[in-house]
């Protein structure tokens, strides 16, 4: 699930390093410091979130210049389109477009007091690299996220290479994940109201029980507009015009 765009599965494990010798007596060798380190490093308890994004016991009036989608309410700027992502029957991510950049939004439960993001990374790394892609951790305006060059194949049949940025953070009992795409990601400097967007999400857990890493199931609001794919349509009837048409209910483009 974490780590795969479009349901693409990771390729075969590649080959490990020589296998080392160790003298042991019917016993595991015990921990490094930096195994240790490392260990706690990915399981941390979910740190404070001053600037977001939000809990939906955090925020007085989530719908306040959000759309709502159920499991997020997600922020409305001008100029903007809204799509849908559809895995079976349920609705389990949202992709909001931005001119020539776009971020996936994605939320999953996780466990009440240990964060998962870290742990995510790490697969999300070792799935890319598995394909042949490069991945660089470095803490940036969201914290700690991977900046990744993913091998695609190119429109002429050529192979390359796509760059994407991975962000996270965990709250309580869920986990807000972010793919960003395009400008976005070749020029992080440009990335400012994708970020912004992602900081501004409101994500609503439920009480209801979960498995730690179930998707939260989204919706399409009541007035929204079902557009397959590929379809063309009027300009006029595009998600553009912010705050204002964001009323009236924003165009939805069902992606499969």
């Amino acid at each position: 699930m974490f780590g795969r765009r479009n349901k693409k599965g990771a390729a075969e494990d590649a080959a490990g390093e020589a296998e080392q010798v160790v003298d042991s007596v019917d016993t595991e060798a015990p921990e490094t410091d930096e195994e240790v380190a490392e260990r706690e490093r990915v399981r941390l308890e979910p740190g404070p979130r001053p600037d977001g994004p939000w809990d939906d016991s955090e925020v007085r009036d989530p719908g306040e210049g959000r759309v709502d989608l159920g499991g997020l309410f997600i922020p409305g700027v001008d100029g903007m389109e809204l799509r849908v992502e559809v895995a079976g029957d349920a609705i389990v991510a949202a992709t909001v477009v931005l001119r020539d950049s776009a971020i996936q939004l994605q939320g999953f439960a996780a466990p009440k007091r240990e964060g998962i993001w870290g742990e995510v990374r790490e697969e999300i790394a070792a799935g890319i690299t598995q394909q042949g892609g490069i991945i660089d951790e470095v803490e940036g305006p969201l914290g700690w996220e991977l900046r990744a060059q993913v091998p695609v194949q190119l429109p002429d049949g050529t192979g390359g290479f796509q760059v994407v940025r991975f962000v996270g953070v965990d709250g309580p009992r869920w986990f807000l994940r972010g793919v960003i795409s395009g400008q976005g990601a070749v020029q992080p400097q440009a990335a400012g109201l994708l970020e912004q967007i992602f900081r501004d999400t409101v994500v609503v857990r439920g009480e209801g029980p979960m498995a730690p890493r179930d998707p939260i199931v989204l919706k399409l609001p009541n007035d929204a507009q079902m557009v397959p794919e590929g379809v063309q349509q009027e300009e006029s009837s595009r998600f553009s015009g912010g705050m204002g048409q964001l009323q009236r209910g924003p165009e939805i483009t069902e992606v499969r």
